[in-house]
């Protein structure tokens, strides 16, 4: 009966997380670049921003393979980053330096608690069930964006949707926290056996596929709207994307029994032709919905993919999703950012056939990867 208590309580945890972790992600992707470009921000600058996040997820598993451990005391204290960063927002907002500052504080929080509920959800519900858990997230996305663009009136408005949720969120990673046992986590961090150099294919396919994703993330609202898309149009964009996610997250348990290696291959490609109609019809509305019904693919499957292809590839799972959350989702998504940021500036119009580039050279290596595997069989 208490086991049964138990993991059903930590299911409430884990999807409530989820809700609103990316509720907070759906602020600052979606509407904070806007913010800063009303403000008076340029294109390269929003680029520099954005990427500092990213810079720090990129930073942090290298810290944990020289043997910084995650015991419950620094935990706690990147909750209070979290909520801290957040609110330094207000101090910081029409500052480029200290907005950059904020924004890796911020960094500092999402990348030390991220990968250990991934972790978490993946050994308490498994692969199959993961989906149904995290679907949370993208609902919390969904409904975050929805609400604000009707009331996004001022730069503050965005900033108290950014606090208040964050705070939200750092308040139920505490409880998750006190119920799930780090100790387990923690003799793994330090062990650095992970060879990132023998498997740089795979790990070069995950880099450029978040790579590709810095057009999206950072200036498919700023892109759209400027091609004559109104911004509620674009928010409904956005939003048809996460409700096709949704779906997948919630179908996806049969496809992930299938070869994962295959599967993020044509995820990859998929993505690649997604971003080639981005640019090819960025002014068609009917195209622009076609492509975000893709997102199903470039991002629900995929990602579910890869962490549970890195769950069932390394011994090391905490610091596999560690590197994996700073490589792709820090690595990737900072080189994205910054790439993304002078494409606009310089070369709009291309901005998403460079995607497009990137994520077919992701799935090149993610075939070259599998093709190297293939070799080893006997």
């Amino acid at each position: 009966m208490y086991i049964i208590w138990y993991t059903f309580n930590m299911e409430i945890l884990l999807a409530l997380f989820y809700f609103f972790y990316f509720s907070v992600v759906g602020v600052y992707v979606i509407f904070m670049p806007k913010v800063l470009y009303m403000l008076g921000y340029s294109a390269s600058e929003v680029g520099i921003i954005f990427s500092a996040a990213p810079l720090v997820r990129f930073v942090v598993p290298f810290l944990f393979m020289q043997g910084l451990e995650l015991n419950r005391r620094v935990f706690n204290g990147a909750l209070i980053i979290l909520i801290v960063s957040a609110l330094s927002f207000y101090l910081s907002i029409e500052s480029f330096y200290k907005l950059l500052f904020s924004n890796i504080f911020l960094g500092v929080g999402l990348s030390l608690i991220l990968p250990y509920v991934e972790l978490a959800s993946l050994e308490k519900v498994g692969k199959q069930h993961y989906g149904k858990i995290r679907l949370f997230g993208s609902i919390g996305f969904i409904l975050v964006a929805l609400i604000l663009v009707k009331l996004l009136s001022t730069p503050t408005v965005a900033l108290n949707f950014l606090f208040v949720l964050t705070s939200i969120t750092a308040i139920v990673a505490f409880f998750i926290a006190q119920k799930e046992s780090m100790q387990k986590r923690e003799k793994h961090s330090g062990d650095a056996s992970i060879n990132i150099l023998q498997d740089w294919k795979l790990w070069a396919g995950f880099i450029l596929m978040q790579m590709s994703f810095g057009s999206f993330y950072n200036f498919f609202t700023i892109y759209s709207t400027h091609n004559g898309i109104s911004l509620d149009m674009t928010i409904y964009l956005w939003s048809f994307g996460v409700i096709v996610e949704i779906i997948m997250l919630f179908f996806q348990a049969r496809l992930l029994k299938n070869n994962l290696l295959t599967l993020l291959q044509f995820t990859t490609l998929m993505t690649a032709f997604r971003w080639f109609l981005v640019f090819e019809y960025a002014d068609n509305i009917e195209m622009l919905f076609f492509t975000q019904s893709i997102h199903a693919l470039s991002f629900a499957l995929f990602h579910s993919a890869a962490i549970s292809y890195l769950f069932e590839l390394y011994k090391q799972k905490s610091l596999a999703q560690q590197l994996f959350l700073g490589l792709s989702y820090g690595l990737g998504a900072l080189l994205g950012a910054l790439i993304a940021g002078y494409m606009y500036e310089f070369y709009p119009t291309y901005l998403f056939a460079s995607s497009a580039l990137m994520a077919f050279a992701a799935f090149l290596f993610l075939r070259a990867f599998s093709n190297q595997c293939s070799k080893k069989l006997p």
